[in-house]
C-alpha cells in the first residue's frame, strides 16, 4: 500500500507533464510568443497523436509485463494509463476541431467521411470513450462479465490507432512500424497465453 502511495502520483505527473507543457506552449503562442515551429498548429496534432498511441500502447503493455515480469502491482496503474489515454486522444480530436477546422462544423462530417485517416481516428476516440466512462469499480459491478467484453475493444482501438498513423505520414513510416510491432506482440502475447499452458507458465524472473 506504501508502496502505491507513492509510486502512483509519480506516473501521474508523468503521464500529465506533456500536455502540461503543450498547454503552456499554447498559452504562450497566444500571448504572441511561438514556441511550437512554423506550423504550430500541425505540431500540436502531431505531438498529441503521438502521446495517444504511446499512450495505448503502454496501457496494452500493462497485461504482458505483469505476467512476464511477476508484477502484479502494475495491474493497479491500468485504469489510470487507460484514462490518460483517453485524455490525449481528446486532445487530439480537440486540437483538430480548433485549430484545423477552427469548428466549422459543417465541415467537420465532411472531413470525417472524405478523408479515411480522420474516419480511422474518429472511430477509435468512438470505441475508447465507453471504456473511459466504464472504468471504474461500479461500473464493473454493474456490467459484471460484460465489463470485461467491452473493454476488449481496447485491443481495436490500438489497431486502429496504428492504421490512422499509417494513412497520416507521408515521408517515414518507422512510427507505425514500431507501434505496429508493439501493439502486435502484445496481442500476439495474449493468445498464445490463452492457448498456451507454457506461455502461461513463463516468465523472466524466477
Amino acid at each position: 500500500m506504501k508502496y502505491a502511495v507513492v509510486i502512483k502520483p509519480i506516473v501521474f505527473l508523468l503521464f500529465l507533464a506533456p500536455s502540461l507543457y503543450y498547454f503552456y506552449a499554447v498559452y504562450l503562442a497566444l500571448n504572441g510568443e511561438n514556441i511550437l515551429g512554423p506550423d504550430p498548429a500541425q505540431t500540436l496534432s502531431l505531438a498529441t497523436g503521438e502521446w495517444s498511441i504511446r499512450i495505448l500502447v503502454v496501457a496494452l503493455a500493462i497485461t504482458p509485463l505483469r505476467y512476464l515480469l511477476k508484477m502484479p502491482r502494475l495491474w493497479n496503474y491500468r485504469r489510470m494509463i487507460g484514462l490518460f489515454a483517453l485524455f490525449y486522444v481528446s486532445l487530439h480530436l480537440i486540437v483538430f476541431l480548433m485549430f484545423l477546422l477552427q469548428w466549422q462544423w459543417a465541415d467537420i462530417g465532411r472531413e470525417i467521411i472524405k478523408r479515411p485517416y480522420i474516419t480511422i481516428g474518429f472511430t477509435a476516440f468512438i470505441l475508447l470513450l465507453p471504456l473511459g466512462l466504464t472504468s471504474f469499480q461500479a461500473a464493473q459491478r454493474k456490467m459484471g462479465r460484460n465489463w470485461k467484453k467491452l473493454h476488449r475493444l481496447v485491443y481495436v482501438v490500438n489497431v486502429l490507432a496504428v492504421i490512422h498513423i499509417l494513412w497520416v505520414v507521408r515521408s517515414s513510416y518507422f512510427d507505425a512500424l514500431l507501434y505496429g510491432s508493439m501493439v502486435f506482440v502484445c496481442l500476439f502475447y495474449r493468445v498464445l497465453r490463452h492457448y498456451s499452458l507454457a506461455v502461461r507458465q513463463f516468465s523472466l524472473r524466477k
